[in-house]
């Protein structure tokens, strides 16, 4: 199981990595799969812990005795870090929010389901992935109490894996293509209901930082005088991830020299 602690000391040299929404699976699944195995082999280098802010896979389900195939190359790497003694942290995105106990039990990899805080050096952070947060949104947040559900989940686990990953894999394309189309990854100014929510938060008590995913956005937002909203974007378009060094996080694009900061997109 892995050592991982929600207090925790930054060794010299070391940084901690966000990431989020790799959504392996969906557009050149195996050519992405490749770049965000190298991204993984670069950043292990100088690693202590590595966050994985939800909807790394496009669709997730573990059945009994079967899980998704594909992925191996990325599992692979997982086993590398963790072998090397760096601690992978995942969070359930809405596209994966099935991970069950599978990398746990295999993997040691701790799964969490909802935003936690941790502390870095002294730096307060809340992070997670983000749906179902804030205002608004509230067709996803029923649906998300349906899907969580453990009956439906049983009921699910019925259909034979070949009808149930399909059927699946449909539903989370035409998701992800509606909202596209609804344009809901345009930044919303201060209608940004992440951005809301992080606001909400600091005024019921200060985090020097809030990390999330699912936007599929680049942001790096000021909460007040003294807090900053980060998120990782995603890795179909952005390619972006968040690293923070024990003082600051900076918010950067894999293989570009482009660096976010206090970004309104």
């Amino acid at each position: 199981m892995s050592n991982f602690s929600t207090n925790i000391t930054l060794q010299a040299g070391k940084k901690i990595y966000f990431a989020s929404d790799f959504h392996l699976g969906v557009r050149n699944s195996q050519k992405r799969e490749q770049k965000i195995c190298d991204f993984l082999e670069q950043i292990s280098q100088d690693a202590q812990i590595i966050f994985l802010l939800g909807d790394i896979f496009d669709f997730w389900f573990e059945y009994k005795h079967a899980i998704p195939k594909g992925f191996i190359r990325f599992q692979a790497k997982l086993v590398e870090i963790l072998d090397r003694n760096i601690p992978v942290v995942f969070f359930t995105g809405n596209h994966d929010m099935w991970l069950f106990d599978y990398f746990t039990k295999e993997l040691g990899i701790p799964i969490f389901r909802k935003p936690i805080e941790i502390s870095i050096n002294e730096k307060t952070f809340l992070i997670g992935h983000g749906d179902g947060l804030g205002p608004g949104d509230t067709k996803y947040k029923i649906l998300k109490k349906i899907f969580a559900n453990r009956l439906c989940q049983w009921l699910f686990r019925q259909i034979h894996p070949d009808w149930g990953i399909a059927l699946a894999q449909f539903w989370s394309k035409h998701s992800r293509l509606q909202s596209e189309k609804k344009g809901a990854e345009k930044f919303l100014g201060d209608d940004e209901w992440l951005w809301i929510y992080c606001k909400e938060q600091e005024t019921l008590k200060h985090r020097d930082f809030y990390i999330f995913g699912h936007r599929h956005l680049p942001l790096f937002l000021p909460v007040g005088e003294n807090a900053r909203y980060v998120n990782t974007g995603e890795w179909i378009y952005h390619h972006t991830y968040a690293t923070f060094d024990g003082e600051n996080v900076e918010l950067l694009a894999w293989q570009k020299a482009e660096k976010w900061q206090n970004v309104m997109i």
